[in-house]
């Protein structure tokens, strides 16, 4: 028989799938957060490969903003097809008719923050003890502070100096009444990595990753695309650039670059050549030097 020897991919696989599995048998009602955004689609496939032959165990969630790229959910909605498992969507838009949030006003309004409240609400209405991340330790500062197993206490908030030890990859998922976890089975992974592991995989990944002509206006040192959720002043102007998403979220904050990576090996160059994160391009983490630290404390992804 030969030999096969593990590169850094398979590595970084097994490490995932552990997780996943430690979830899995530490949980009872476990679930995976799920954007559409490359990283939870890694996280999602990762799941496949932990439980084949079994379907994926864990539902999908979706904190839905209202202010969706029509791309991401066509895409959502065609993998929860074909993984042939359940889709809980939560809805700021309804948490905000509900009076559970009072939405933002103004040129640079968003409603990233008001996901928080929606988050919690449906982790407490639906009783779940753990909710699957795609988070990632090199996207931002305060996501470096993660532990694999990131405790919550009983009103949904994280508490970076409060965190339990997790050496030799033993991970404590015991939690007390109305308390709960986020698991990040992908800490370890790099942007790069996401991409070369999507390459190997062949992982189908929505058409907003890749260069293509869009309407955008130039603010907060991006280009974000034109809906009809932006409030515009009168000296911005809407101009077609061809761009690309590094990351994926509520299109009203989602900047994008312009570049002409139209296939998976060109942006690998292009990611491997860069020096700036891919959250750089969010206006949500623009507000404050802590603004996603801020938020993860209240009870952010």
């Amino acid at each position: 028989m030969g030999k096969y020897y593990l590169n850094y991919l398979d590595e970084l696989e097994a490490e995932s799938i552990y997780i996943l599995r430690e979830v899995w048998a530490q949980f009872k009602n476990p679930v995976i957060l799920f954007s559409g955004g490359k990283d939870s689609i890694v996280a999602t496939r990762l799941a496949q490969k932990a439980f084949y032959p079994l379907k994926v165990p864990f539902p999908l969630l979706h904190v839905d903003t209202g202010h969706n790229f029509p791309e991401t959910i066509a895409f959502r909605d065609k993998l929860v097809k074909e993984l042939n498992t359940q889709l809980i969507v939560a809805s700021v838009q309804e948490s905000i008719d509900q009076g559970r949030v009072l939405e933002e006003r103004g040129k640079n309004a968003t409603r990233n923050s008001l996901q928080i409240t929606t988050l919690l609400d449906v982790i407490e209405r639906k009783r779940i003890d753990c909710a699957i991340g795609g988070g990632r330790r090199d996207e931002e500062k305060s996501r470096a502070k993660e532990r694999i197993f990131s405790h919550r206490d009983i009103f949904g908030q994280w508490d970076p100096k409060n965190q339990r030890p997790e050496l030799w990859h033993l991970y404590n998922g015991g939690y007390q009444e109305g308390e709960h976890f986020r698991s990040f089975p992908i800490s370890n992974w790099t942007e790069l990595d996401i991409w070369n592991y999507i390459k190997r995989e062949r992982i189908e990944i929505p058409s907003l990753y890749f260069a293509h002509e869009r309407e955008v206006l130039w603010r907060n040192d991006s280009w974000i695309p034109f809906s009809s959720f932006l409030e515009i002043d009168n000296e911005e102007k809407v101009v077609s650039k061809k761009v690309r998403f590094r990351t994926l979220g509520d299109i009203t904050i989602t900047g994008g670059i312009e570049s002409e990576c139209d296939d998976i090996n060109k942006i690998i160059q292009e990611v491997a050549a860069m020096r700036n994160t891919e959250r750089g391009n969010r206006s949500d983490d623009k507000r404050s030097e802590t603004a996603m630290e801020d938020r993860k404390k209240q009870g952010y992804f």
